[in-house]
């Protein structure tokens, strides 16, 4: 896809060299600001995941001139997910009755990358609610995957997604409940990052239900590399975010454990008893675990605790605010309280397993690969790997590490999961035909520690280029 008006030289500049050239001025706010903005022009005709262009940015460019303040983002196109508030735009969560209510100020997040230099230009697609991780609304849409158009992007941050991979931004941010950032990252092929709940403000994102208190909504980053998201976080961790909010607790990025070398004690699972994966999944963590071990680190079977009661009595539930009474009603029968008390005791007991094997950080699978269109409103049980980790307030990340080989697709036609059942069958359906599309892995550390997680992913992703010769 070529046009004049991209300068293919700074999309393939890294977030890293990106902002060390515009801060030299060697490129400008407007050449790169414009560049990005034909590309995902170009990327969502093709695959629809812009709902809006906040023409505020070209205002914005001007201004970054005239005031001489060069932040850590300085002069960095972002595009944003559509439940994160922007001043005059709508919110609308693929719902009908949030069109036309333009919002009265920005999220705090907003704020804060705009006293960085960054330059928020899009809003991007995602699905009906934002709980499914399908990225489709009657609004604007479905949005595809980049590498197969027939396959969805992910959701619920599933229009952050194709825009990132499709080249069409360099930094984007999501929200995550349930995986809806890790979902279109691992989808996609490219990194995004969980962090530990209120690491980041959450002030100004609209929801489409309210009163969710078992698993809580995060906001973060979405990204080409793991570097991209770091140096995403280091900037937003500031006295600004701090002031602006004051439940921010005042932790600054921790560049020392993130720039460590230290070997990690890694414990790993191909299943976590309540999902199968099918063979390309297992396969990327098997590899992954051999990429670790040869580099020094230490790598120990965890088995997750009883995910088949967090997903069927806390998380299923816990989604919807009345703890979804008409829906679930027949599959279990808890109060408000229950919920947040037996999520609390399963976090106990995961934390207990994890302490007393002694671990640093946890290496999962990630969902994959992409599924095809019409399948993931039947496959939420699908989504356990990802979901628990919202349930336990574990930073959690996505590292492309793999391809969907002829082999995968072989071994596939023998999957039965654990009882061949109507969702094994289904979900054999749903990854079906995939060879070439991206496989991930999922990085998890404990509560506040999301510098660890993101050298672990960091780690992961050196280990992948490295064999690739990248």
């Amino acid at each position: 896809m070529g046009n004049s008006g991209v300068d293919e030289s700074i999309l393939h500049l890294t977030l890293r060299e990106l902002c060390k050239q515009l801060k030299e001025g060697s490129l400008t706010p407007a050449s790169v600001l414009y560049s990005y903005m034909e590309k995902a022009l170009e990327v969502t005709k093709e695959l629809n995941c812009i709902t809006d262009y906040l023409s505020e940015s070209q205002a914005q460019v001007k201004e970054l001139g005239e005031s001489g303040i060069r932040g850590m983002l300085y002069g960095i196109p972002i595009s944003i997910k559509d439940n994160l508030f922007y001043k005059g735009h709508d919110s609308t969560c693929g719902l009908s009755r949030f069109i036309n209510k333009p919002e009265e100020e920005d999220s705090i997040i907003v704020q804060v990358l705009k006293k960085q230099g960054a330059i928020p230009f899009v809003k991007t697609n995602v699905p009906q609610s934002l709980l499914s991780y399908e990225c489709s609304n009657p609004i604007f849409g479905s949005t595809a995957n980049p590498y197969n158009g027939n396959r969805t992007s992910g959701g619920s941050s599933g229009g952050e997604g194709a825009l990132i991979a499709g080249g069409g931004s360099i930094l984007g941010f999501g929200s995550d409940i349930g995986g809806s950032i890790r979902f279109p990252a691992s989808f996609c092929g490219i990194c995004g990052f969980k962090p530990t709940a209120n690491r980041l403000s959450k002030k100004g994102i609209k929801a489409s239900v309210a009163g969710q208190k078992t698993l809580e909504v995060m906001i973060g980053p979405m990204a080409r590399d793991v570097d991209s998201l770091a140096l995403c976080m280091k900037a937003l961790l500031c006295e600004d975010m701090f002031r602006l909010d004051p439940t921010v607790p005042p932790i600054p990025f921790k560049d020392e454990i993130y720039s460590n070398t230290k070997m990690l004690r890694i414990g790993y699972f191909e299943s976590d008893g309540y999902w199968i994966p099918n063979p390309s999944m297992r396969r990327a963590i098997r590899e992954t675990k051999q990429l670790l071990e040869e580099a020094g680190h230490t790598l120990i079977p965890f088995t997750p605790p009883k995910t088949y009661f967090a997903m069927n009595t806390i998380i299923i539930p816990g989604i919807l605010a009345d703890g979804g009474k008409k829906s679930v009603s027949q599959l279990v029968i808890i109060n408000d309280t229950e919920f947040l008390y037996f999520g609390q005791v399963y976090s106990d007991e995961y934390m207990n397993q994890w302490k007393k094997q002694d671990l640093d950080v946890l290496l999962c699978p990630s969902l994959g690969p992409a599924f095809k269109f019409g399948y993931a409103g039947k496959l939420i049980a699908a989504a356990s790997g990802m979901s628990i980790f919202n349930l336990l307030n574990y930073p959690a990340g996505i590292v492309p590490v793999s391809k969907v080989s002829e082999q995968d697709e072989e071994e596939l036609k023998h999957y039965t999961g654990y009882n061949n059942d109507f969702w094994d069958r289904t979900f054999k359906k749903a990854v079906m035909g995939g060879v070439g599309l991206p496989l991930a892995v999922q990085c998890v550390a404990l509560p506040w520690q999301d510098e660890l997680c993101l050298y672990f992913m960091r780690e992961v992703e050196r280990l992948v280029c490295a064999k690739k010769g990248i």
